[in-house]
């Protein structure tokens, strides 16, 4: 049989500039949702923004915005539109109306690509599970015919329609996986237990920031690491040892800005090597124009989680994709982030934060013996705490590899 290539769908992004988000920042979110298309397989043909102070409650953007979204798409044959935020079940009836083409919110992407990554029982039970919680709210536009698992004689209600038939089977799916997940993470919890006292360390970062990439370097294992949004869904734990000091690093999914609630729900049992770890890894691609949002994006979930309060130290990845513009002496404009060294960026981070922050190339391995050395000293202060009879492991000269 021969296999033919998967069929690009051909999509346009739509986002808002509002009081909460600048025509910078708006234009960072619709890049970001463009790379969140491309990871699903979509070529993203146009960006549409417009000026509106709060979404529009009928279409999220105006009518005349729709109707000029709706002449492109004609001309341009394209298959899907994207909107950056997510819709409600009344904006998307009445946009697929008027546009008569598959819509998408952020939350359905993002829902899809965690679909297409799911790999384990564990990630495709809570992915599933995600799904299904954003479906129901919205049956009263989807009205698929979903295969009954129950139903026939006594089953079915007097009158009942298909859409009542659909929410209980939805709710009663809903209620199997997190029957599901619940027995998944009482075993997850006993294979945390059964590791002992080792010290656990755990990678945690924006989405594509090079966390599997410093896991690989450090663990010398195969973690699936590529430049995608998402490439890693479950958490991969290894042991590692630094000259003789043994530990765990866990390597996790990766957040984003504007995160589904449900996902961060379906993913928390994922997310238990974070509450557990003793030290987090904060990881941050240094070279994206918008990494300190992303910093705050990490934190507010962090918190979500009830993770924020651990030992951390900040990893600044990709120094070697860091652009530094000097500017001339008699250049009195502004400095820009573009106008900061990276020399000037570590001094005030320092300053600012009090934390321990390295800056590093993982795939060009620069920095990555002060990195080391760094981490060995922070796991020796829990290490030394929980094995007290161990002195002579703290003992050694360190010697670059």
């Amino acid at each position: 049989m021969i296999e033919t290539a998967p069929i690009t769908e051909k999509a346009v992004i739509v986002g808002l500039i509002n009081q909460n988000q600048d025509e910078k920042q708006a234009k960072e979110y619709l890049d970001e949702l463009e790379f969140l298309a491309d990871t699903a397989g979509a070529e993203v043909l146009k960006k549409f923004t417009q000026k509106l102070d709060v979404p529009n409650a009928a279409t999220f953007v105006g009518p005349g915005k729709l109707e000029e979204i709706g002449n492109y798409i004609k001309v341009m044959e394209a298959d899907t539109v994207i909107f950056d935020d997510e819709l409600s079940p009344t904006q998307l009836r009445n946009i697929e109306r008027a546009l008569d083409c598959k819509i998408l919110d952020r939350t359905n992407l993002i829902l899809d690509i965690f679909a297409k990554r799911a790999k384990t029982a564990h990630a495709k039970t809570q992915v599933e599970l995600a799904q299904y919680q954003y479906l129901l709210p919205r049956l009263t536009r989807m009205w698929t015919h979903l295969e009954r698992q129950r139903g026939g004689i006594g089953m079915r209600g007097p009158g009942e329609t298909q859409i009542e038939t659909d929410r209980r089977i939805i709710l009663d799916k809903i209620s199997r996986l997190k029957d599901q997940l619940i027995k998944i993470d009482k075993q997850k919890a006993t294979q945390r237990k059964n590791r002992g006292k080792l010290v656990r360390v755990a990678l945690v970062g924006y989405t594509n920031v090079g966390k599997s990439t410093i896991m690989n370097m450090m663990a010398k294992s195969e973690v699936f690491a590529e430049n995608k949004l998402f490439a890693t869904l479950d958490t991969t734990v290894r042991k590692v040892v630094i000259v003789n000091l043994p530990f765990l690093l866990a390597d996790t999914v990766g957040f984003i800005r504007k995160l589904p609630h449900g996902l961060v729900e379906s993913f928390k049992s994922t997310l238990d090597e974070v509450r557990e770890a003793d030290i987090l890894l904060h990881v941050v691609d240094i070279s994206h124009p918008g990494f300190e949002e992303q910093i705050d994006t990490v934190n507010e979930t962090l918190k979500e989680i009830e993770a924020a309060d651990k030992p951390t130290m900040y990893v600044f990845n990709k120094i070697d994709a860091f652009t530094y513009v000097k500017k001339d002496e008699d250049d009195l404009t502004p400095s820009t982030k573009e106008n900061i060294s990276l020399q000037e960026w570590k001094n005030s981070w320092m300053a600012k934060n009090n934390t321990p922050a390295l800056f590093i190339s993982a795939t060009e391995k620069e920095n990555i013996e002060e990195f080391k050395r760094e981490l060995y000293e922070e796991v020796k202060k829990i290490h030394s705490q929980r094995f007290p009879f161990n002195d002579y492991l703290y003992d050694i000269t360190w010697e670059e590899d």
